[in-house]
């Protein structure tokens, strides 16, 4: 058996292991990273360590850690409400407001770890407070940072022009442009149906001064769907109560609770640490004015932050990670008691998880093994199918490893069959392209991983497989759709 498909095989291993017992992924993934490298790869720990994401970890750790700060001190609920108020409070609508804006963050030239980087927190803080589907509202994200990931001026429209341009092969920006934005368009458009969208438009608006109304979800700050809620579609049932610290409001629909509770108050809400007794952050932090939520100077400081975030990584091209770091520990020193437990709330588990499994890849890597794989399809002798093949192994590897990086391996491997003329090259180019980013909801890609790291108060094991199970469904579908629509009827 060949070395490359002992590694294939033990891959398979880890995600059985993984799925069936109660271990966390990453390190089974460094254990065969380990096995691997050094029984069959022969290599030793720096070749090992060679796969390890250090700048993946530092982005995880950086942007948890700031947006930790930024819930403990209530500036994520001043921004769940200004999205409240910018959408005249039309819940639904607030998905595709997170889709257009990682889009637009995208299509004029952020990197698509750093859109989503930005924008996840935030959204997925306000699905927590809204009771929207974390799985809805996390997949938004990244399929509108896709969406624009490919204009003329962007990092991956770019680059993939570039490659096109010095293969010699026949391209159209515009083409490229359009088939991911109308791709990610049409999956959002299906999420939103399948996932709660529908009952979103059926809440009708929530009110914008801070109060809860009818059609509001009605938790209070720091609340979390409890038995009661439906996960996935992130809509109220009558089977249990909503576990928080306060009472809620009014409910979408009314909730028989376990065990008696006090009658509903505007005013009950939770008290997070490091706020003044009656600055609680939430819908009920009035500072003393009905309905408007306080600006307090460590709010103002946090939001500068995220302001200066932004600029840095978009305007002056600054490591996403390292710069969140940095303004974390600005936040921390200044304002001390808000910042004590936010360490403990970056998303270890994660960080394990993603850079143990992407650890693994790089001795794949290094080994030789995607590059096995591309070649073997590229030497079969039916363009059709080693087309649609290469669109599948551009799918599978980029769901856990660099899209851009594999797209740079894929299209050369395909310049053979292109040449012949029996293939469309635009058309070829443009489905290589969506099915390597599309996977990018992968809870091991670094956007997933952004997402499953940016999710406050879920159950992050199940969250991870939600994601894994999508991503398996995006990566078994969106290949095929993309080869038929867009190679097919460039057939020579």
């Amino acid at each position: 058996m060949s070395p490359e498909l002992v590694s294939i095989l033990v891959l398979v291993v880890v995600f059985v292991i993984a799925t069936t017992r109660s271990v966390n992924m990453g390190a089974l993934a460094f254990a065969a990273a380990f096995g691997v490298g050094t029984l069959v790869a022969d290599l030793d720990a720096d070749g090992i360590f060679a796969g390890f994401p250090g700048d993946l970890f530092v982005v995880l750790v950086g942007v948890t850690y700031l947006f930790a700060i930024a819930r403990a001190n209530g500036t994520t609920d001043w921004l769940v409400h200004a999205a409240v108020r910018l959408v005249r409070g039309r819940v639904a609508l607030i998905p595709w407001v997170m889709f257009a804006l990682t889009g637009a963050l995208t299509a004029i030239g952020a990197v698509s770890p750093a859109a989503v980087a930005i924008v996840a927190p935030i959204a997925l803080s306000f699905a927590t407070r809204y009771a929207i589907s974390p799985l809805l509202m996390g997949t938004m994200v990244v399929h509108g940072a896709q969406a624009g990931g490919f204009s003329p001026i962007s990092i991956y429209g770019s680059i993939v022009n570039g490659i096109v341009e010095r293969e010699g092969l026949p391209g159209s920006e515009v083409t490229l442009f359009l088939a991911s934005l109308i791709a990610n368009l049409l999956i959002a458009g299906v999420l939103f149906a399948l996932f709660g969208g529908r009952k979103l438009w059926a809440r009708g608006s929530v009110p914008t001064d801070g109060a809860t109304g009818e059609g509001d979800a009605g938790f209070a700050d720091g609340e979390t769907p409890g038995p009661g809620t439906d996960a996935t579609s992130g809509t109220a049932t009558a089977t249990g109560p909503v576990t928080s610290g306060a009472t809620p409001a009014t409910p979408a629909t009314p909730a028989t609770p376990a065990t008696p509770t006090a009658p509903a108050s505007p005013t009950a809400v939770a008290v997070r640490p490091g706020r003044e007794a009656g600055d609680t952050g939430g819908t009920g932090d009035t500072g003393g004015t009905a309905g408007i939520i306080r600006l307090t100077p460590a709010r103002i400081a946090t939001l500068t932050a995220l302001v200066a975030l932004v600029v840095a990584v978009l305007g002056f091209d600054l490591d996403a990670g390292l710069t969140a770091v940095t303004l974390a520990v600005v936040l921390s020193t200044a304002w001390p008691d808000d910042s004590r437990r936010a360490v403990g709330e970056i998303a270890w588990s994660t960080v394990l998880l993603i850079c143990g499994v992407l650890t693994y890849v790089g001795v794949l890597e290094e080994m030789g093994t995607i590059t096995w794989a591309g070649e073997g399809v590229g030497g079969i002798g039916v363009p059709l199918l080693a087309a649609v093949l290469l669109c599948y192994i551009g799918a599978v590897v980029s769901a856990f490893a660099s899209s851009v990086g594999i797209m740079g391996a894929l299209i050369p491997l395909a310049v053979p069959f292109l040449a012949q003329g029996e293939i469309g090259a635009v058309g070829m180019v443009a489905a290589l392209a969506v099915s390597a980013t599309v996977v990018d909801v992968s809870p091991f890609s670094t956007n997933g991983a952004l997402v499953l790291a940016a999710a406050p108060d879920v159950d992050r094991e199940r969250f991870f497989r939600q994601l894994m199970v999508y991503g398996g469904i995006v990566v078994a579908a969106v290949p095929a759709l993309a080869w038929l629509v867009l190679v097919v009827p460039g057939l020579g």
